[in-house]
């Protein structure tokens, strides 16, 4: 597949051979970053998409636009024993990438400078494609994404984004006026920022663009001006339009990355007591026109983050709420990889010694609109999943043991009883992927 090189994606690799991105030391490690290794390991979309949990071990996974390596690194990391291959258009940016995996002891990881839209000419197929912050970038969206799909693997996921048009706005009304100044007709440098800077600054405070574009702290970071202010081929997109792009590259959306914080029901101050209307339509609309809505009602999310893969090639499951006493009862279950931590592990035997609720949540915020605690005398039944999977029959054994007995009555607490404070606390924390359960398949 030969594909030339527009002259504006020309323009680009210059700015990121002289501005790599991101710009973290090679030495940082994102070993305790739980969110981030949370939204890059391969378990999360899987489960979300299939309800089963995957091995990483012996997978291969693309960073497609890698930059300077570190969300290759986090791949990695989030990823046990798979192989990690990065692509960019910026020779710089990939020699620092191959320096960033060395120096953390990635050997399995291979680096190279090819477009997008060439990776057929890898000659490899990936279980999971991370595309982060660049398909905005590229001349023609579908084309990126097709180019994506014909190296995926049957059962692939896709994490890709958008600049969302509605969010955004604001800095693309920016780069019009330092376009039609002259500032990014070639690759903009050092005197071009220094304008940009200037021209912002020199505004009335109270011009409403610079009340909700200029941050004077942020502006002094070459990475932000050329990220926001001067980012060349800047695009911004509405969730129809990813829909759209979606149905013409033949790809299948899975779920939003951060799918908890598209609820448009969380809008409005009553769940229960909605205008009739919207009572009514809500739960007959589309999953696009959902987050449309949202969109169009709270356009805060700068990224249209989401995964997508194959068409119709989602496993069937039974959703938890549906699951019979039988289905719970021969059901395997485990922490999210990215809660099995010796930290979370450490801070819950604190709490149960200490008798106060367990924070769950704070090792990963994503998931959770408010903090989720647990009361420790049944956060105790967590303790066995930091050393892997186990049963909930097994789990339910263990909490009847150390909860023989009712508190108030002292009467011996009921085999179901023990089942159903169990499942609580397990149906509890599966929509924040906190827990990962199995139903057993004969």
């Amino acid at each position: 597949m030969n594909y030339q090189e527009s002259e504006l994606q020309a323009k680009i690799r210059q700015q990121f051979d002289v501005v790599t991105y991101p710009r973290i030391p090679v030495e940082k490690s994102p070993k305790d970053g739980y969110e981030l290794l949370y939204i890059h390991n391969l378990v999360t979309p899987y489960y979300l998409r299939n309800q089963k949990v995957i091995e990483t071990e012996g997978k291969v996974i693309l960073d497609a636009g890698c930059g300077s390596g570190y969300k290759a690194l986090v791949l990695a990391e989030a990823n046990p024993g798979a192989k990690i291959v990065g692509i960019d258009i910026s020779e710089k940016s990939v020699e620092l990438a191959r320096q960033r995996l060395q120096y953390h002891g990635f050997e399995n990881a291979e680096f190279h400078v090819l477009l997008i839209e060439e990776l057929p000419n890898l000659g490899l197929e990936f279980d999971y494609i991370n595309c982060d912050e660049v398909l905005y970038l590229l001349p023609d969206i579908v084309i990126g994404l097709q180019a994506m799909k014909s190296v995926l693997k049957p059962d692939g996921i896709i994490r890709t984004n958008l600049h969302s048009s509605l969010q955004r706005h604001n800095y693309f009304k920016v780069q019009e006026v330092f376009q039609m100044m002259g500032l990014m007709n070639e690759n903009p440098g050092e005197m071009e920022m220094e304008i940009a800077r200037e021209t912002l600054a020199a505004l009335k405070d109270s011009i409403i663009l610079k009340r909700q574009v200029w941050k004077p702290e942020r502006a002094q970071y070459e990475e932000w001006m050329l990220s926001n202010y001067l980012l060349l081929g800047d695009k911004g997109f509405t969730i129809p339009e990813v829909f759209t792009a979606l149905k013409n590259a033949d790809l299948e959306f899975i779920s939003m990355v951060n799918w908890r914080h598209w609820e448009v029901i969380d809008l409005f101050k009553n769940e229960d007591d909605l205008p009739a209307f919207l009572g009514m339509s809500l739960p007959e609309i589309s999953v696009e026109e959902r987050l449309h809505l949202f969109e169009l009602l709270q356009p805060v999310h700068r990224l249209l983050d989401f995964w997508c893969g194959h068409p119709q090639q989602s496993q069937s499951f039974l959703p938890v709420s549906e699951w019979t006493d039988s289905d719970w009862q021969k059901a395997k279950v485990q922490l999210h990889p990215q809660l099995r931590n010796s930290q979370a592990r450490e801070d819950l035997i604190n709490c149960i010694n200490n008798h106060k609720p367990f924070e769950i949540s704070s090792y990963i915020k994503l998931p959770a609109w408010i903090p989720i605690h647990i009361d420790s005398s049944i956060a105790i039944c967590l303790l066995p999943l930091f050393d892997g999977v186990s049963t909930i029959e097994s789990l339910v054994e263990r909490w009847m043991k150390i909860r023989p007995l009712d508190p108030i009555t002292l009467e011996t607490v009921s085999q179901e009883r023990g089942w159903e404070e169990v499942k609580e606390l397990l149906d509890t924390l599966d929509p924040f992927l906190y827990v990962l359960l199995e139903r057993y398949m004969a």
